[in-house]
């Protein structure tokens, strides 16, 4: 694979988005009238980082960031999860709880996961980026690269779309009734396409600069779009 100076700094931005987005998920926050995790303040940048690399380095390099994100945020999570199963020690208490007892609760209630919330995370991630890339790589072939603007909304109403219901249903289908699994759905969705078109300028900017600077402009004419498929 040929060699591009700013593809590893794009997916490091990525990885490091993604990472984070998913720690903070954990607090809930009320924005507009929604109720929203605190994680659409960061996660969104994920599919436009998304946008960035599919538009310029094409979609086999795009999944490999998607893969890397995927293992990135694995580890980051078993990592958590061994820090939490270790024994606490005892004069820790976070400096404001009276005890390690508490302590080692309130660490388990912020970045403790459970299984269901788990699978729902990353199954809806991998649905959402690789529609996400695939849908952006298909409208560039169909458009002969003309409007940018069309297929990174485009692609962020389809791969947001299913990440929001994927998510949402997976990890609240029997504990939220369907009108509040819907409205949940609709809200997220609809915050993060916003998220995605107001920030369109400057994915033109940036898709702009890395062509120039790269001096590349991929288009997948015949690239194998399986995400297992590591080779374009």
């Amino acid at each position: 694979m040929k060699g591009y100076r700013w593809y590893d700094v794009v997916v490091a931005f990525f990885v490091a988005t993604l990472i984070v987005s998913n720690i903070i998920a954990a607090k809930l926050v009320h924005i507009a009238g929604m109720v929203l995790p605190a994680a659409v303040i960061l996660f969104p940048i994920t599919y436009i980082l998304g946008d960035v690399l599919t538009e310029v380095y094409g979609y086999a390099r795009a999944r490999r960031a998607i893969w890397t994100g995927f293992a990135a945020n694995a580890l980051a999570v078993i990592a958590i999860a061994v820090g939490g199963w270790l024994p606490p020690a005892p004069f820790w208490n976070l400096g404001v709880y009276p005890g390690p007892e508490q302590a080692q609760q309130a660490y388990d209630a912020l970045l403790g996961f459970t299984p269901r919330l788990l699978a729902a995370s990353f199954t809806a991630y991998l649905v959402g980026e690789f529609l996400n890339a695939w849908v952006l790589a298909k409208l560039k072939v169909r458009t002969r690269g003309r409007y940018l603007w069309l297929r990174t909304i485009g692609s962020t109403i389809v791969g947001q779309g299913a990440d929001a219901a994927v998510f949402i249903s997976l990890a609240f289908w029997g504990v939220l009734p369907a009108g509040a699994l819907g409205q949940a759905i609709l809200s997220q969705w609809g915050f993060k396409v916003a998220y995605e078109a107001l920030a369109t300028p400057l994915t033109y900017w940036v898709v702009n600069a890395l062509k120039r600077a790269e001096g590349v402009d991929v288009y997948d004419w015949r690239t194998d779009f399986r995400p297992w498929a590591f080779r374009s």
